[in-house]
């Protein structure tokens, strides 16, 4: 028994039939609302049925009990880079440069498994840093039940100005592999964007902003034209386009561009905000990123006071709040441990977000925002991604962290 109970791990979907459950929990939080004394049908790959349980049929169906617990959709991960591992183990410039894609590979095999157990039955992948076009073939394996792990969004390589990223610090005479693709101007840009999605992007990324040249400031890199002509590529195929930007430039330039999704938003200003809460731009903040890269700095948390960098990131935080700015829930997990993506969470609740909110950016808002029609909600006719943790996560977020039954399509992973 303990044997198929691991192989049912390890090897789901196409292995086992689909069946039909009724899930009772306590509570239900359907991607909106909380509703006590709900009961959830699930048949094949679909939820069949929602509500409260005298009206939901458990005939024909396994009954599973979850005392104590909540249900919610599978929580949907933001910002994520399965092909990264945390950046106090190995430092970016050596994940991309001595570290072999076949090794980082099956590292993002470990990753995604990791990502599905902790309740992120869908991730936003946005980057391979160097490992080319290595995520179309980890969502594929996913897809196919060959590995555990969450629906993937995948944008490739992710599009940079010309000698505006990284890694850097090596002679002027080298040309160093750089962890993104390079595209400038009209015509390069066109032929860039349209062959990541010939690959298999299904957004594309770009970084509006960077630290360039010799003294490594965050600086804007695409012009407001430039960004503008890779948005009307990008949606002529039905796609969106996403972008980093830390600089209140760099996210103006993005914004009036026509992305769809602004990321980590550091150095954003009321009137940022404003422009984007006008323009409908979401912000995905990354609070967790910002946090991890300062310990691995050498701040102790708890222990010392919080760097500049920490107490200006709260500030804007509360200023894209103050806007009603969308609010999207994504971490860069990847520079912190895969598996921990309720990091980010737990963050936007101590940065002042309320845990509902912070529950709906994780479901129904990210569902919205990334175009899933087919998920982030309770409710009939969605695919049957759930997850159910221990406790209450509406009034005590932390409780993401206790998560007892994963859920996707219908098939129980955990």
């Amino acid at each position: 028994m303990n044997k198929l109970y691991l192989l049912f791990i390890c090897f789901p979907v196409s292995l086992f039939a689909q069946s039909t459950y009724l899930l009772k929990p306590d509570r239900v939080f359907d991607g909106e609302s909380i509703h006590e004394g709900w009961a959830v049908r699930v048949k094949d790959d679909k939820i069949e049925a929602a509500g409260p349980t005298s009206t939901v049929s458990a005939n024909g169906a396994e009954v599973i009990e979850l005392k104590g617990q909540t249900l919610m959709p599978g929580l949907i991960e933001g910002h994520s880079h399965l092909l990264l591992h945390p950046y106090n183990e190995t430092p970016w410039d050596d994940q991309v440069l001595k570290e072999a894609r076949s090794l980082r590979v099956a590292r993002a095999t470990v990753h995604a498994q990791k990502t599905l157990m902790a309740g992120f039955t869908t991730v936003r992948d946005l980057g391979t840093e160097g490992a080319d076009y290595d995520d179309v073939g980890l969502k594929q394996a996913i897809n196919k039940g060959i590995i555990p792990g969450p629906r993937m969004i995948i944008v490739t390589r992710a599009l940079i100005a010309t000698g505006s990223y990284a890694p850097k610090g090596f002679s002027p005479d080298i040309d160093v592999p750089q962890g993104a693709e390079e595209a400038d101007g009209h015509d390069a840009l066109i032929q860039a964007v349209r062959r990541q999605i010939g690959k298999g992007a299904d957004a594309i990324k770009i970084y509006a902003d960077y630290r360039w040249g010799l003294m490594a400031e965050a600086r804007p890199t695409y012009t407001v034209e430039e960004i503008k002509l890779i948005v009307e590529v990008a949606k002529s195929s039905g796609r969106g386009v996403v972008a980093h930007a830390s600089t209140a430039e760099g996210m103006r330039r993005a914004i009036l561009g026509g992305c769809e999704t602004v990321e980590h938003g550091d150095a954003g200003t009321p009137e940022i905000f404003a422009l984007m809460k006008q323009h409908g731009t979401a912000l995905c903040p990354t609070l967790a990123a910002g946090d991890a890269t300062s310990q691995y700095r050498g701040w102790k948390k708890g222990q010392e006071p919080e760097p500049e960098r920490i107490k200006q990131k709260r500030v804007t935080f509360k200023q894209a709040i103050d806007a009603d700015v969308t609010m999207c829930a994504g971490g860069d997990v990847g520079v912190f441990s895969h598996g921990d993506n309720a990091r980010e969470l737990i963050m936007m609740v101590d940065y002042g977000m309320k845990p509902l909110a912070v529950l709906r950016s994780a479901t129904s808002v990210n569902a919205d925002v990334f175009h899933l029609a087919d998920r982030g909600r309770v409710r009939a006719g969605l695919l049957a991604d759930l997850v159910a943790v221990e406790g209450d996560p509406t009034k005590t977020i932390a409780d993401l962290r206790r998560v007892r039954v994963v859920m996707k399509g219908g098939v129980l992973y955990k």
